[in-house]
């Protein structure tokens, strides 16, 4: 079997997380992770969530889980209720596993899930708990077994699919010619991620997307490119992204910044 065949068949967790990187939170949780299954595979999907913001989370995981490997373990560890007496719940979905609080980070996967488990199976937890760092004391050793081919059920009880906290997320609104959003993240580069997607917008507008005018703040966007490079340096522009979504940037620039506009700042489209 060549090396790479051999990788295919290693166990993979993925983690999201709040933590950041200038802590030891997120080494220490690896660390567990590989005293308990030395042959996990680990990637890093964030560790820069806004500190407890559970619904860009909830994006961020819905929109990555589909590029790994059925059989992929997906943990998030975005908890302002850790220490509480918030569940742990272990989501079967779309041939993948999700290891989460129970703080509506789940939401947009619930409708793809076909089995929930609330984790109550101490035995497989470090010990002692911390009350303050669950990722390290269950999250991770959870990941761990369920990596070296534990089954899901024997980490918890099966809970009825209904169970788990909903949060709801905005949706764009239409009233007559114009379309309203808001801006729902900000990547690393300052472009201003809406949560207006590429179907609604192509419905909206019969699909002549260049027809579409583009309002963020004092801004008017003619038209919308498919890349960043479709104007010149400095100049702002309006794009379908890699999530599909409706993005406002400047190329080589930060949009955000430059424009003075930030989370939940209203975005519309008009024909």
């Amino acid at each position: 079997m060549t090396e790479g065949k051999k990788n295919m068949n290693l166990p993979l967790i993925t983690l999201t997380t709040d933590f950041g990187l200038s802590d030891e939170y997120v080494g220490v949780m690896k660390g567990v992770i590989y005293t308990i299954c030395p042959t996990a595979r680990i990637v890093d999907i964030s560790h820069n969530i806004r500190p407890q913001d559970v619904r860009q989370a909830a994006r961020i995981i819905f929109s990555s889980y589909r590029y790994f490997p059925a059989g992929a373990i997906h943990v998030v560890v975005v908890d302002p209720d850790v220490g509480s007496s918030r569940r742990i719940i272990l989501l079967e979905a779309d041939g993948h596993l999700f290891l989460v609080p129970d703080n509506g980070v789940a939401s947009l996967l619930l409708p793809r899930t076909q089995k929930i488990y609330e984790i109550d199976n101490t035995t497989l937890y470090r010990h002692p708990v911390s009350p303050t760092f669950h990722g390290r004391d269950i999250f991770a050793p959870i990941a761990a077994h369920l990596a070296s081919h534990l089954a899901p059920h024997s980490a918890g009880s099966e809970i009825a699919r209904d169970a788990p906290v909903r949060l709801d997320f905005a949706v764009p609104s239409i009233c007559g010619n114009i379309m309203r959003g808001i801006v729902t993240d900000i990547d690393h580069f300052g472009n201003l991620i809406t949560n207006i997607d590429k179907e609604r917008a192509g419905c909206f507008c019969s699909h002549d997307f260049h027809r579409l005018k583009v309002h963020a703040g004092a801004l008017t966007i003619h038209g919308i490119v498919s890349s960043y490079n479709a104007v010149r340096r400095d100049e702002p522009l309006a794009l379908f992204g890699s999530r599909n979504l409706l993005e406002i940037g400047i190329n080589q620039g930060n949009a955000s910044t430059k424009l003075r506009l930030g989370l939940d700042s209203p975005i519309c489209l008009s024909i």
